[in-house]
C-alpha cells in the first residue's frame, strides 16, 4: 500500500510541476528566479523518497517541454532534467538516511541538493552548449545558477520547511521525529 500512496503523491507532484510554471510563465525572467518546477521535486523527494524524487526530477522538465513547449528542450529542459534529478536524488537520500528527521536534517538535505544539483546543471549545460559551438563559462554559470536564482532559493528555504511542518500537523506525513 505504501508504494501506491507514493505513486499517487508523485503523480500529484508531477501535476503541480506541470501547472506551477503557468503562474510565472508570462514573464520568463520571474520564472527563472522563482524556480517553480523545483518545489514539487524537492517535496516529492522528501515525502516519497529519493527514487520517486529522482524519477520526477528527470521526467518533469522533459514532459513539460514536450507538452507545452516550455522550457525549450535544448538545452534548457535537458539540463534541467539532470539538475532536478540530482535534487530529487540528493535531497531524498540525505533526508531519508539522516536521523532524526527534523528541521536541521531538512535544511542539510535542501542545501546539499541545491549545491549538487546546480553543479550537475553547470556540467550538463557546459557540455550541451559546447556541442552547439557556444561557450558556457564560469561567469555564465554563476549568473544563471546562483545570482538569478537567489529569490527561488530563498523561497525554497522558507516555504518547503513550512509545508513540511504543515503536513506534519495533519499526521499523514511525519516530519518532527
Amino acid at each position: 500500500m505504501k508504494s501506491i500512496n507514493r505513486l499517487t503523491l508523485t503523480a500529484l507532484f508531477l501535476a503541480l510541476g506541470l501547472v506551477l510554471p503557468f503562474l510565472t510563465g508570462q514573464i520568463p525572467q520571474i520564472g527563472n528566479m522563482l524556480l517553480p518546477m523545483h518545489f514539487p521535486v524537492f517535496l516529492c523527494a522528501l515525502i516519497c523518497g529519493w527514487q520517486y524524487g529522482f524519477g520526477l526530477g528527470l521526467f518533469l522538465p522533459l514532459l513539460r517541454s514536450f507538452i507545452f513547449g516550455m522550457p525549450y528542450l535544448y538545452p534548457t529542459a535537458i539540463a534541467m532534467a539532470f539538475e532536478l534529478a540530482a535534487y530529487g536524488l540528493i535531497a531524498g537520500l540525505i533526508y531519508g538516511y539522516l536521523r532524526p528527521q527534523n528541521i536541521k536534517t531538512l535544511y542539510i538535505s535542501l542545501v546539499a541538493s541545491m549545491i549538487g544539483g546546480r553543479i550537475i546543471w553547470g556540467i550538463v549545460q557546459t557540455l550541451l552548449m559546447g556541442l552547439g559551438g557556444n561557450a558556457f563559462g564560469f561567469a555564465a554559470f554563476m549568473t544563471s545558477a546562483v545570482f538569478n536564482a537567489v529569490p527561488g532559493i530563498i523561497a525554497q528555504l522558507i516555504l518547503i520547511p513550512l509545508i513540511m511542518m504543515a503536513l506534519d500537523k495533519t499526521k499523514r506525513i511525519p516530519f518532527m521525529k
